[in-house]
Formats: structure tokens, C-alpha cells, sequence
């Protein structure tokens, strides 16, 4: 595809800004509360959150389909109701549900979207973008006869066919499989290489984790955060140590507990947690504690606190 490098040079503006958006509907649910996000060109975010969270809501108002109810949105630059014609034509959005005809052909169907947008034809585009997505053997086939994955590549293509910089993917792996879901996660890469910023909600953690450079989380209408991953799982994340025992014991001694060490069932493992955040672990007395009480050790591993489990206690915490 034609496009710019991603090397990460500070830009003038985001490529999306959203400030104070907030959406009420008439039945008076309130799906989205002030939510403030700037978002750069070429990174990938991923937008966390239970449904009913306000992600699709958020994701519509950008690209036009719903109105907000206070607040503004720009898109390159642009306001995405006065210039409205320029911020579409620089999304693409992939929609949650697979909305496809059922007897055109693949070729086609992509074809006939650039030409909504008034780009020029060009073949050479679409074979490229065909042959990125793995369509290209399929340009002929007939939609109501490819498989749910193939369709939602389709999907994928027909919000590239105009060339956008921004693409919207709304649960983009849903209903996949895991095969499927890690080619995407491949294309997005691809995608991203290619100049595209991505902007995708999803309910699979790893997805987030695996692809991501920030991660929002959403939950009653309001964005909880947003922090680069990295940050996020070292920020709020629990560090665990747990430590093999070389002889397996009854009980935690009543010397070590001030460490609130958790016993294994078959005795012979404890887990000792800690804030990564703190000046000090208490690793190094700990082990000095256990070799004074006695307890001989095998071996040491350390598990940090996945993004599902910070997800987790964000949602509940703000419930």
C-alpha cells in the first residue's frame, strides 16, 4: 500500500482527538460520560470493556454513524461535522456484525466501496490489498459462499479499499478461531507497517496484549484509562513469587507471616506477592526468613499479573 512511514516522529496533532464526548440516549441510558482520548498517528489501541461498556457507542460517533450529545470529535485535523466528508473518507471502519451481500462476487464488493468514496480505480491497489488479506484466490467467489473468517476479511477490505488512515475494528476476532484470530493480529501488524492508524475493541485480553501499544479501559460510559501496556501492566500490575521447596511442610511457619505467603495444597510451593511499585520487594528478607526457619529451596520463578486480571479489577473497582 501507499503510504507513509511509521517511524515514531512526534506529530503536530493526533490523528483522532476526542474532548469531552459524552452520548445520552432518548430512553435517557447515558452510554457515554466525558470521555477525553488523543490518539496518534500509526499506533494501535485497544479499547477494553464488559458489553454495554460503550465502545461500539464511541466507535459510531467517531465514524459518523451516531451523534453525540456534547463534546467534539476530529479526525486529520478535521471536525467530524463540519468536515464530516473529509473524516470519512479517512476511516474505514470494520463493523462487529458481518454485513455483507450474499451474491456478488469478493472483486466487486471491495471495487464498488472505493468507488462510494470517489477514488479512482485502481486495480493494482485492490490486488495488493487482496493478496495482503489472502482473498486474492477467492476475488472471484462468490460472498454467500466463503466462511465467517473469510467474510470478515472482506470486511477488512472493504474499509481499506478507499485508502483511510484511520480504521476502526470493532471485535474484529469474534467468533473466529484461534488460528484465524492470530492472522489477524498479523494483517493489523501489516496494516500498521503500511502507515494505518488501528483503533480496535475487543472482550479477548490476549488480543489487546498482543498486539496493542495502549490499552483503554471503558466500563459505564467513562474511559477508566489509557496508558501504554507495558506502563499499565508494570504500573498497577502484582508481581508473584513462587518459590519450590526442596522438603514439603504442613503449615507456613508462624515467623514468616507477616509475608502472608500462600501454601500450595501439597505443601510444597508458597507464593509470595508483591507491588511492583514498591522501593523494596522484601524478596531478599524473605529468603533469608526461610532459611532461617529451616526451609530448604528448590527453585524460585516470579509470574506478573496478566492484563485480564488488571482489566479485571479496574472494571470491578469502578462498579
Amino acid at each position: 500500500m501507499n503510504r507513509l512511514s511509521t517511524k515514531r516522529v512526534a506529530a503536530v496533532q493526533p490523528i483522532v482527538s476526542i474532548s469531552d464526548l459524552s452520548k445520552t440516549y432518548a430512553t435517557g441510558h447515558q452510554a457515554l460520560q466525558s470521555v477525553t482520548l488523543d490518539i496518534a498517528q500509526g499506533e494501535i489501541l485497544a479499547l477494553l470493556g464488559p458489553n454495554g461498556a460503550g465502545k461500539t457507542t464511541l466507535i459510531s460517533i467517531i465514524c459518523g454513524i451516531v451523534n453525540a450529545s456534547t463534546g467534539s470529535v476530529t479526525v486529520d485535523g478535521h471536525s467530524i461535522t463540519d468536515g464530516y466528508r473529509h473524516t470519512r473518507a479517512a476511516i474505514g471502519l470494520v463493523p462487529q456484525e458481518l454485513t455483507l451481500g450474499a451474491f456478488d462476487t469478493v472483486w466487486n464488493t471491495v471495487a464498488f466501496s472505493r468507488g462510494l468514496f470517489g477514488m479512482p480505480k485502481d486495480p493494482a491497489y485492490l490486488e495488493k490489498l487482496l493478496k495482503q488479506l489472502s482473498l486474492w484466490d477467492k476475488k472471484d467467489n462468490i460472498l454467500m459462499h466463503l466462511s465467517g473468517g473469510m467474510k470478515r476479511r472482506v470486511l477488512i477490505a472493504k474499509a481499506l479499499s478507499h485508502e483511510p488512515r484511520v480504521l476502526f475494528l470493532d471485535e474484529p476476532t469474534a467468533g473466529v478461531d484461534v488460528e484465524l484470530r492470530k492472522d489477524m493480529w498479523k494483517i493489523v501488524e501489516e496494516l500498521r507497517a503500511d502507515g494505518v492508524t488501528i483503533i480496535l475493541t475487543t472482550h479477548y485480553i490476549e488480543e489487546a496484549e498482543a498486539i496493542a501499544d495502549r490499552v483503554g479501559v471503558i466500563s459505564g460510559g467513562r474511559l477508566l484509562l489509557v496508558e501504554e501496556k507495558n506502563t499499565l501492566m508494570a504500573k498497577m500490575g502484582e508481581k508473584q513469587l513462587i518459590v519450590e521447596l526442596r522438603e514439603a511442610v504442613q503449615a507456613v511457619p508462624e515467623a514468616l507471616a507477616k509475608y502472608n505467603l500462600e501454601l500450595a495444597a501439597d505443601g510444597g510451593k508458597i507464593t509470595y506477592s508483591y507491588d511492583v511499585r514498591g522501593e523494596r520487594t522484601g524478596i531478599t528478607a524473605l529468603l533469608q526468613d526461610l532459611s532461617d526457619a529451616g526451609m530448604g529451596v528448590k527453585d524460585i520463578v516470579t509470574r506478573q499479573s496478566s492484563l485480564e486480571e488488571i482489566f479485571v479489577n479496574l472494571v470491578e473497582e469502578s462498579a
